[in-house]
This record gives C-alpha cells, structure tokens and sequence, in this order.
C-alpha cells in the first residue's frame, strides 16, 4: 500500500510540473508569441514578413536587447532579422548561429477544414499554417532569448538569431545572410530549428532524434512540349499534352541509381530495426548491404525512406493549351528534384533526358540546385542536443541524419558554416502535414520544447567552474 501511495504522490507531482510548466512566464510568452506570428499570413507576395520581423524586434527589445543589436534587412517584399544576444567573449570562439524561417507556405483557407491562419486547438493538437515550418522554431528560439535575458544569462560567446523571410520560395534572405554578411562569416557554426527532432510510434514512444547534418539539392526544371496545334474538330497524331504525358510517364517509371554514405547507412539501419515488418528489414539489409536490389526497390515504394536512398524526381505541376477547341500549342510540367549530395543537378538533367529519350523535350531551369556538403556531426553537439533531449526522453538515440528537403542550411553549409538542425519537435510522423492541408503539432509537443533550445545554449555557452 505504501509503495502505491509513492507511486500516486510521483505521478501527481508530474501531472502538477506538466501543469506548472504550462503556466510559466516562459510558457505563456512563447505561446504569446506563436499565436501572433501565425497569425501574420507571410506566405510570399503579400509583403507581411516585415512586420513579423518588426514585432519580434520589438519583443526581444522588451526583454532588454540594444535596438542596436537588432537588425530588419529588406529584400524586395520579403525581410531577413537579426538579433544578436551578447556574450563575455571568454571562450574565444566565433558566434553561434540560430537559425529558423519567418515565411510558410501558402495554404487555401476553402480546402483547410479549420482557418490556416488563425491558431485554433482540441484536445490534442494545435492547428495553423507554420505550426511546424517554421514559426513553431521562430517562436521557440525567440522567447528563449527572452527568457534567457530575463534570467540574466550571460554566455560565453555570442548567439546570433538569424531569420530568414523566404525560404519557401526564392531564398534571397537566406542567400544575403549566408554569403554577403561578415558578422555572419565569423560564426563557428548553425543550429538550426527547421529540421531535426523525434519521430513517436503511434503509442507516443520515442524511436530516435535526428539531427540533420545534410540535405539534398533542390532543383527544378520546366519541361516543355511544342507542337503547331490546329483545330479540336482534326486531330493530329503528334499531341503537345499527349506527348508531354508521355514524358512525365517515362519520368514518374525511372528510379536513380542507390545512393548513400556512411551517416545514412547508419540512419536507416537504426529506422530499420525501430520500424519492424517489411520496410524495416529492408532497411536493415539495405544498411548492410547497399546493393541488395530488392531491398533498394521496396525502400522506392516508401515515401518516407525513398529520399534518403536516392534522388527523386517528381511532377508538382502542370499546364496546357490555349483553347477548348483548339489543339494545344504547348503543354508544360514543373519537374521538383531533390538530388543526393555529391551529385551536380546537370548530372540529373541528363538522366531525365535520358530517359525521356525525346530531343523535341525542352529543358528550362526554374531553379538552379547548388551542391551542399556534409557537417560531420562534433561530439559536443551530440552532447549538447542529447542533454536537452534525454530530459525528455532518457536514453533515446540521437542519430545524425540527411534530410530530403531543403532548408536554409543548405546555403550556411554551402557558405562554409558547419550546420546542424537539431529543432524541439517530437511527434508521430503520420501527423506530419507541414505544407499539407490542416497542418498541426501536437500540443504535448508545443509545451515539452520549451526547455529545448535554452538547454543546448547553455551546454554550448555557460562559463562552467
């Protein structure tokens, strides 16, 4: 009886931190900060990134950062922010920077079953466009600037806030902080928020945390087909719809060669054997043996692991013709790669033309794929991040890991600043609907990052005895 009673009075005492936590000056002011940031609609063209950036400033302000710390660069519609938080100087090391994105995706409110830009919960989860990516880690690292400032912290080196205002389009913000500033240069590395954290089994149980520490190329091309079209009433053999379907049929049939290095064997070999049934063995034996063709081919019929096992390539979008009864002049498809590192993107061009096998297909770049290195994973960032995940999660692994879309780290890496992301997330990953429709986090997930960011900081930073 008495040892039930323990048990009762732990779990009680949990329930009452959980809830205590909630309830803390350093809870309220980050939600403060969610709600109103998610509320900004800043996907592009609407010129609304300014004056998110504008009301970060002024909150980091408040929390006593010089206004002379603190900068809003404007670039075309769109605004980069940096905040620069002052340390000692005892270490003697560059700054660190902290790295997320103030823009989302654009979201149609008539296909969403809740308003994309408004922050609106149940039970479970907190829903809005940028939830996730990004203004879940622009919130974060914002207030625990704030909190930190309020806790008088004092490190041992400088963190710099570094926001980017289009990542989900141009990245000309992202493209001036990584190659035009000097202040930037002087970094000795990024972390950053818009990638990285822990994927749940659908029982809420920790299977690993991921730290990024390479991306794959984007690059997109527009493949065009032409053809002197005529009228609907006189059908011609050649067709430009036809034959550009032909084309993204040929495309949509071709799988890249395997590819992978020793930090994504080690990735899927540890989601292997996490995972269990046929995709997990598949994993394992692709982990151990990489030209194990079949096990290559079943890991290509999953969404979640083909990237990481090779380049894609995939039509996002399409258009056509002039007129209902006309023959089409021309047809036109977006083809989006996410291409492995190490792999130049006129490689990847070549390859569709290839197996196009159609010289009249034409090719325009939409966007030009840069090649980004690996950040070899240091051990006191493992320790650091593993300390403020294990409070959380004790004993999970931490796995470095390769991601299949591209962030802002792509160009720091790329700039020659070792980059890793390392953000607070952790959920089961079939709720993952980041530039999906009714996009949400859970709020469990919300609450336990709150710790996240100040933990790695002082880890990094605090001037130990």
């Amino acid at each position: 009886m008495k040892n039930i009673v323990v048990l009762l009075l732990i779990l009680l005492s949990s329930v009452a931190i959980a809830d205590t936590d909630r309830n803390s000056e350093h809870a309220k002011k980050t939600l403060e900060i969610y709600k109103t940031i998610i509320e900004m609609e800043t996907s592009k063209n609407l010129g609304n990134v300014p004056g998110m950036a504008r009301y970060l400033a002024d909150e980091l302000v408040g929390a006593g950062i010089p206004e002379t710390d603190i900068e809003i660069i404007p670039v075309d519609d769109t605004a980069a922010l940096i905040a620069r938080y002052r340390g000692d100087g005892s270490s003697g090391k560059g700054p660190i920077l902290l790295l997320a994105h103030m823009d989302v995706v654009e979201a149609l409110a008539e296909d969403w079953v809740r308003p994309p830009f408004e922050l609106t919960q149940d039970d479970t989860y907190f829903f809005a466009r940028g939830t996730i990516d990004n203004k879940f880690g622009v919130a974060h690292l914002t207030s625990t600037f704030i909190r930190l400032k309020n806790e008088g912290f004092v490190p041992n080196r400088d963190l710099l806030l570094v926001f980017s205002g289009d990542e989900e389009s141009t990245m000309k913000t992202t493209e001036l902080l990584a190659y035009e500033r000097k202040d930037i240069a002087e970094a000795e590395f990024a972390l950053n928020s818009d990638s990285g954290g822990g994927p749940l089994s659908a029982d809420g149980k920790a299977l690993a945390y991921q730290i990024q520490v390479a991306e794959k190329t984007y690059a997109t091309w527009d493949i065009t087909v032409r053809n002197p079209g005529g009228h609907s009433s006189r059908p011609r053999q050649d067709n430009a719809i036809y034959d550009l379907a032909d084309a993204l049929k040929k495309i949509q049939a071709y799988k890249f060669p395997v590819s992978y290095n020793d930090m994504t064997l080690e990735y899927l070999r540890e989601a292997g054997v996490h995972k269990g049934g046929e995709i997990g063995d598949a994993l394992v034996r692709f982990a151990d043996n990489p030209d194990d063709e079949e096990a290559a081919d079943i890991i290509s019929r999953d969404s979640s692991y083909v990237g990481t096992t090779r380049t894609t390539c995939v039509a996002t979008m399409l258009r056509g013709g002039h007129a209902e009864n006309a023959l089409p002049q021309s047809a036109t498809a977006t083809i989006n790669c996410r291409i492995f590192p190490g792999i130049a993107p006129d490689e990847v061009k070549q390859e569709l033309m290839t197996a196009i096998g159609n010289d009249a297909v034409e090719f325009e770049v939409v966007y030009a794929g840069l090649e980004s290195p690996v950040s070899p994973l240091r051990e006191e960032i493992r320790s650091a991040i593993s300390a403020a995940v294990h409070v959380r999660y004790p004993g999970v692994r931490i796995l470095p890991y390769m991601t299949s879309g591209g962030t802002d780290g792509l160009h720091f890496r790329r700039a020659g600043i070792p980059t890793w992301a390392a953000g607070g997330i952790f959920m089961d990953p079939a709720d993952n609907f980041a530039h999906g429709l009714n996009e949400r986090v859970p709020i469990k997930a919300f609450y336990g990052a709150l710790d996240h960011w100040s933990t790695i900081i002082r880890e990094l930073t605090e001037n130990k005895e």
